[in-house]
């Protein structure tokens, strides 16, 4: 009952980022929204890993580790992300952010020199059918743009090269240091480019903006990935499963708070990426 209720916790609080991002950026520019989350969440990680876990510092190795980390799985990965949202829906959101373990999938079996499994290959296929179904309707009614998917693809594939990057190194810091310290790193990377591209006049220091950050950076950025840590601990096989509600959650979410549509394409296109999702991850025969 604790690992069910865990697993469900999980998924409706990641599948809430797209929303929570959705409502921040129509307050500051998206990358503007992203530093300050990554820099606060950083700020209480490190906290937590340093004041009361007294973690070490990092060794030379680990710190040029965190960087490449941080730059991949946080600056690359959320910063796209973030900017993303500018034209695509948060529902599509959710949805592609379910696609990764696919990607991942087959990625990691290029890195380890295997053969790609007939599963890995037809989930990828049918995870991306039901990306392009779920998001025709929204192209035509202007809930999302082209150029919002492409940014969206970049951001899955760099979380998915960063996922592999880091269950290829060895790590003597805790979990909590190591995520402390690699959105630190990411917010520190994009920093410049924040400072470059945003139009400073037009933020809004709000009550969307503040509760944007909180939602993102206390619920999700360390709630939501301390459960998913801790459902890794009990069983990575099942842990998996809960990204396959990611999805219903995301468009729950994006119907109900933001008004976007939900149709048949919705259902048909959540549905071919959950059956693509659950026949790559199949254990092998």
């Amino acid at each position: 009952m604790k690992n069910l209720f865990a697993g469900l916790l999980f998924a409706a609080l990641w599948a809430s980022a797209s929303a929570a991002t959705k409502f921040g950026i129509q307050s500051v520019h998206p990358l503007f929204l992203s530093n300050v989350r990554f820099f606060l969440a950083g700020a209480l990680l490190l906290s937590i890993a340093y004041g009361i876990q007294k973690n070490k510092l990092p060794t030379i190795r680990e710190w040029k580790q965190l960087a490449i980390y941080g730059l991949l799985n946080v600056a690359i990965y959320l910063g796209c992300f973030s900017w993303a949202m500018q034209y695509a829906s948060a529902g599509i959101g959710s949805l592609s952010t379910a696609t990764s373990p696919l990607l991942i999938s087959i990625l990691s079996a290029l890195w380890l020199r295997r053969p790609i499994r007939w599963q890995e290959a037809l989930g990828l296929l049918l995870g991306m059918i039901g990306v392009s179904c779920a998001v025709y309707p929204l192209l035509q009614n202007s809930y999302a743009r082209w150029e919002g998917i492409v940014i969206l693809a970049v951001s899955m594939l760099s979380y998915a090269i960063g996922t592999i990057y880091y269950s290829s190194r060895q790590w003597s810091l805790s979990l909590i240091a190591i995520n402390g310290w690699q959105v630190l790193f990411g917010g520190l990377w994009i920093l410049p480019v924040t400072l470059l591209v945003t139009n400073w006049s037009t933020n809004q220091y709000n009550t969307a903006f503040w509760g944007s950050i909180a939602w993102l950076a206390v619920v999700v950025s360390i709630g939501a990935v301390q459960l998913w840590l801790y459902l890794l601990r009990v069983d990575p096989v099942k842990a998996s499963l809960w990204l396959f509600l990611c999805p219903i959650f995301g468009f729950v979410y994006a119907s109900w708070l933001l008004n976007e549509p939900i149709t048949v394409y919705t259902f048909i296109g959540t549905g071919l990426v959950i059956l693509g999702l659950s026949i790559a991850w199949k254990k092998k025969s």
